[in-house]
């Protein structure tokens, strides 16, 4: 039971990156018609604006010590964060919470992308067939990990999660079992953050005046601009808003898995797969498929799964699960779980 439990947190924590990425996705195709391939690089540039933050926040103020020396004979180095020779210890405080506080940051910065790369590239291919689509932003998602590479080098980042909630949640001992589930805290706090995220968004589109609108445009977006709305307005800030919701995923996620420029692409090829088994144009969908892949994807890693399989010859399962649960639903239901007819089909 408690290897069960402890693969489908694994699931969760993995369907909720599949999820957060995936929303952003259906949520750009269900406003724009758009099939957008660098949605994933946005996912990229998110976890770098936390590696952004943490530079800025970690350099340093370096002072020649007058007393020490070092092994050579010249004056020690001593060197300060600025953060730290600005605000004390708050300035510590605030280099350990980096990757939450660079959430702030994120936010205005991916809003601001998103809304400069639909009104400069995406808005000219609204019209033109799907192919054309994905050519022209699978190039932009090149362009852009290119430019990250070139900044940052092609090595992954280390960031840390901030000190306190780097330890473990040891839920065997909630059952009288110590020690027989332990699992990591900031996945935990990620797991949360994307319910949270994905809820927002939910609750936006049902409940705001805003979110009524963009949902009556999805339907029928003729018929809302003869009521004298600015749809195109409306769906430039929808795809702004998709483009936060990838970045602070990322954000929050290179604890996790340090950042690279390659980051972007590793996730997206199983987002849109989460997408279209979800069903194209589908938010509930895309959601929903996300946890039900990473989940089924835990559970072919595990171990005792491998073994039996192995022993018929079946290897490496958990790295094709997601495709062969794809295929299998598309025969069956070419519109995905709960897409809508004709969409994609």
């Amino acid at each position: 039971m408690d290897a069960i439990l402890l693969q489908v947190l694994n699931g969760l924590d993995k369907g909720a990156a599949y999820a957060l990425i995936a929303l952003g996705l259906t949520l750009i195709f269900g406003t724009l018609g758009v099939v957008n391939f660098a949605h994933g690089a946005l996912f990229m540039l998110g976890a770098f604006c936390a590696v952004t933050i943490n530079k800025v926040l970690t350099l340093q103020k370096v002072v020649l010590s007058q007393t020490e020396t070092t092994a050579w004979g010249t004056p020690l180095e001593i060197r300060t964060p600025l953060a730290q020779e600005w605000f004390g210890d708050l300035g510590l405080t605030i280099i350990d919470f980096s990757v939450p506080i660079s959430i702030l940051a994120a936010i205005p910065v991916m809003l601001l992308i998103g809304v400069v790369m639909e009104r400069g590239l995406i808005r000219y291919f609204y019209k033109r067939p799907h192919a054309e689509q994905i050519l022209v932003t699978f190039g932009l998602a090149i362009v852009l990990q290119e430019i990250i590479k070139a900044f940052f080098g092609a090595n992954p980042i280390q960031q840390n999660a901030p000190e306190m909630l780097q330890g473990a949640i040891d839920f065997g001992a909630l059952f009288g079992n110590p020690g027989a589930l332990v699992y990591p805290l900031w996945r935990m706090v990620y797991l949360a953050f994307s319910v949270i995220v994905i809820l927002s968004v939910f609750a936006f589109l049902q409940f705001t005046t805003f979110g009524m609108v963009v949902r009556a445009g999805m339907a029928d977006r003729e018929t809302v601009g003869l009521l004298g709305i600015d749809i195109d307005r409306r769906f430039t800030i929808v795809f702004g808003i998709a483009a936060v919701v990838a970045g602070t995923a990322g954000v929050m996620y290179t604890p996790i898995l340090p950042p690279d420029y390659h980051m972007g692409m590793d996730f997206l090829v199983l987002s849109f797969v989460v997408v279209v088994v979800g069903g194209m144009g589908s938010l509930g969908g895309a959601v929903s498929a996300g946890f039900l892949l990473g989940i089924l994807q835990s559970f072919a890693s595990m171990s005792e799964i491998r073994d039996l399989l192995a022993k018929v010859g079946i290897i490496g399962l958990d790295q094709i699960i997601i495709y062969l649960i794809a295929i299998v639903i598309l025969l069956v239901r070419p519109r995905g779980l709960m897409g809508r007819k004709g969409v994609m089909e």
